[in-house]
């Protein structure tokens, strides 16, 4: 039945040049034209018009047409038998014999309800989606560009610009500053005033002038409208000017004026840059009709209609002899009979319908094309030497800080309650300790002052988690796109921590030090300054570790928690290392408290190791003329098995664990973006 809706009136149009070279940029491969609009600007005139000199109104892109040959695509699900170690993992098809074509200054949307393949389409268009390593999920070759077959993945993801369906987006940017990071990534080969010139044309051709200086925004931050920021996410796609543009359901979560604004947009970019614009739209309005060329419904990842909407309206009408009532439209009216279609079983008859009428469609569509026999080039930044790999690293670290700073300064929540925490705490416990006895319950005190500052410090840099999980998202999307390496972004976020955290160990630092009056020493303030510099380091890195491996905000926070409360207990303060289980000792060494705490112990008694701090007044026995002492700082010491001193040891381990939670974080974060799909 589904199978009546097949159209076989879209022939492949042969492309227009007989070369191909993706992404260059040279201008022979370019003609002078005059680009005039001749949809409705109604919906952006709050943008002064682009200037006639500007470089996307200058020049006329060759074009790229878009074909889609027999493509079936299937996923592993895994066995839900309880023995599922030994059983085949079952594979389900998703898409079944996907053929189309998509022209150059066209819009074809792909329709159809939820679950039918739109997304996976439209991530395999733009290499997204690879092959499983033990069973091939589809074949690349069913995809071709000006009739020339992609022999890979990645051959389609530089030369299609992919909108998903999110706004991943950081808030805290300007849209200027958005598109001004993108283009510097993107755009590394070109020279700031060119960057500059491109973003500002950018903005006037999306409408976004009179917002260039407004934050982006999200739910927690106020920022710019739903509709201007879907806009600014098909800006970050557009700043390098690919000649396919791929979009997923731009106007999910839009109000109706703000969706056709946007595919307005979309529809005169496509006429002016000669852009070739595939989207998929769960159930368009009626206005958004006019604006696009050609339909491809799915149904349970088959096609039953492809081309225009007046030979959609045609089937309905005369082959299927259904009336389509007058407050729908013939693509609301088919989306309905597809939504009653899939409730019920296809039958034998319908299933053998549709296979002959497939076979007669690819005989029609898809006649033998001759080969134009056009070099297929594409221009590899791997090939690049020493040189330009070591410039290019460097100029996305400086660029990454850059950002990070901004984002830092912005976001209140962590500049302003990281050091207002810092120096409100630094004080209070000042306060509490003020002036503490060098007597044995002075030892007592001291030890429970470091533990307790070894918790504040350690827990306080959970505040950092949603930061972290709200930057992850945009990293994966940048990184997998190739914008920038995964260990550019943690030097960078590295570089930029370690300013800021000195800052924060100072503030708390120096006034608990001498309002409680700890050791008098001047290498002795400097080493706890040290000390509480690397606590926070320490606690960053484990912060960025478990935000990598944690789905949301309420498990990392979790996770944290019970992390850290581990360490803490194995830390030796509670228990001491003679008496922990054996089969827990383990933990005794990766605790991240236990080395700072001898350390800040050390550091306060090791200089004062031969000095009294407890006499035996009651016994009339002297030494030399004095009392008995019955406390030193080496017994301090001993009684926590510090013997010999452990300080400059355990700056090392701490600076270990600092780099470790780096690099678990840089490998996790490298292998999401590897095989992320944004």
């Amino acid at each position: 039945m589904a199978a009546c809706f097949q159209q076989g009136n879209n022939v492949v149009n042969n492309g227009d040049t007989d070369s191909v070279i993706l992404f260059s940029n040279s201008d022979d491969h370019y003609s002078h034209e005059d680009q005039t609009s001749t949809a409705s600007p109604s919906s952006f005139n709050n943008s002064p018009p682009s200037d006639h000199h500007e470089y996307y109104h200058r020049y006329k892109k060759t074009n790229y047409n878009l074909t889609v040959t027999n493509l079936s695509y299937s996923t592993q699900l895994p066995s839900t038998s309880f023995f599922h170690f030994f059983s085949k993992p079952k594979i389900v098809p998703i898409l079944k014999s996907i053929s189309f074509t998509a022209k150059s200054s066209e819009i074809i949307a792909i329709v159809g309800p939820s679950g039918t393949g739109k997304s996976t389409l439209l991530r395999i268009l733009s290499g997204r989606v690879v092959n499983h390593e033990n069973y091939t999920n589809f074949d690349p070759k069913s995809i071709s560009i000006n009739d020339h077959p992609t022999g890979h993945s990645s051959q389609l993801k530089k030369i299609c610009g992919f909108v998903a369906q999110e706004d991943n987006l950081l808030p805290l940017l300007t849209v200027k500053e958005t598109l001004m990071f993108s283009a510097k990534f993107s755009l590394k080969q070109l020279s700031w005033k060119e960057r500059e010139s491109r973003v500002s044309s950018l903005l006037k051709d999306l409408g976004l002038w009179n917002v260039a200086e407004s934050f982006v925004g999200d739910e927690e931050h106020r920022g710019i409208s739903g509709g201007e920021r879907k806009r600014v996410s098909i800006g970050v796609e557009m700043i390098q000017d690919p000649p396919i543009l791929l979009l997923d359901e731009p106007t999910s979560g839009l109000d109706s004026t703000s969706a056709l604004q946007v595919i307005e947009l979309l529809s005169i970019v496509a006429r002016t840059k000669k852009l070739t614009v595939v989207l998929s739209i769960h159930q368009p309005s009626y206005r958004i009709l006019q604006y696009i060329s050609s339909y491809l419904v799915l149904s349970r990842g088959s096609v039953v209609h492809n081309g225009s909407l007046e030979s959609l309206e045609e089937t309905i009408r005369s082959k299927l002899g259904i009336q389509i009532p007058v407050q729908l439209n013939a693509l609301e009216f088919a989306m309905e009979i597809v939504r009653t279609l899939e409730d019920y079983t296809c039958s034998k008859e319908s299933n053998d319908i549709n296979n002959n009428h497939r076979d007669h469609m690819e005989v029609v569509m898809w006649p033998d094309r001759e080969d134009f026999g056009g070099s297929y080039e594409v221009h590899d930044q791997n090939t690049a030497t020493y040189h330009w790999f070591f410039s290019n690293f460097l100029f996305e670290i400086m660029f990454l800080c850059s950002r990070f700073w901004k984002i830092i300064y912005r976001t209140k929540q962590l500049f302003l309650a990281r050091t207002m925490q810092a120096l409100v705490g630094g004080f209070g416990l000042g306060s509490v300790y003020i002036k503490m006895r060098r007597d044995e319950g002075g030892v007592a005190e001291r030890l429970g002052l470091f533990a307790f500052s070894l918790s504040f410090l350690l827990s306080s840099t959970v505040e950092a988690l949603p930061i972290f999980l709200q930057e992850r998202q945009v990293l994966m999307k940048e990184s997998s796109r190739g914008a920038y390496r995964i260990s550019s972004y943690m030097i960078a976020n590295t570089l930029v921590f370690l300013p800021f955290l000195f800052v924060v160990a100072i503030l708390f630092a120096v006034p608990l030090y001498w309002i409680v009056g700890l050791n008098p020493s001047s290498a002795a303030f400097l080493f706890f300054i040290l000390v509480v510099w690397l606590i926070l380091l320490m606690a960053s890195s484990l912060v960025l570790f478990l935000s990598a491996v944690s789905p949301d905000f309420i498990s990392g926070n979790s996770l944290i928690c019970t992390v850290l409360g581990a360490f803490f207990l194995f830390s030796g303060y509670f228990i001491p290392k003679e008496s922990i289980p054996r089969y827990w000792i383990f933990m005794y060494y990766v605790s991240l408290y236990r080395y700072p705490l001898d350390s800040l112990l050390a550091n306060e008694y090791w200089s004062l190791s031969n000095k009294c701090f407890s006499w035996n007044i009651n016994d009339s026995s002297t030494v030399n003329g004095q009392p008995k002492c019955l406390l030193t700082g080496n017994d301090v010491l001993k009684s926590r098995g510090l013997e010999d001193d452990p300080r400059w040891i355990n700056v090392g381990i701490m600076v270990g664990f600092f780099v470790f939670y780096r690099l678990l974080g840089w490998i996790i974060l490298s292998r999401r973006s590897s095989k992320t799909t944004l």
